[in-house]
């Protein structure tokens, strides 16, 4: 193989690591958006610090929206049906505390 791993344009940053991210994502096959966020991990200490994480955090919901969109619907259908259920209850239990009220007044006032 070309030395061609060896080689950086633009910078510094790749160079005094073992392999570098290129070479890793390239050797691996992998995809676009997990290829962008090794690359912004990796040189996040030498060139763009924080901004490179957060670069690297968006790659990967870029991934997840890519790969698991189904997941995150049902995910929020499960959530909106928990919530729907626990507003019947309560709603529920207010009647039922109302109703008792309501008799527990009217038998007083019935009584005097």
């Amino acid at each position: 193989m070309s030395n061609v791993y060896k080689k950086q344009v633009g910078g510094t940053h790749y160079q005094s690591m073992t392999i570098q991210p290129s070479e890793f994502i390239n050797k691996n096959n992998l995809p676009f958006a997990e290829g962008n966020a090794i690359k912004y991990l990796c040189r996040h200490k030498q060139k763009g610090q924080r901004k490179d994480l957060e670069k690297a955090i968006h790659y990967c919901q870029m991934a997840i929206d890519r790969d698991y969109p189904k997941d995150f619907l049902e995910e929020a259908e499960k959530e909106k049906k928990e919530l729907e259920e626990s507003y019947q209850e309560a709603k529920r239990q207010t009647e039922e505390r109302r109703s008792t009220e309501w008799i527990k007044g009217y038998n007083e006032g019935k009584n005097k």
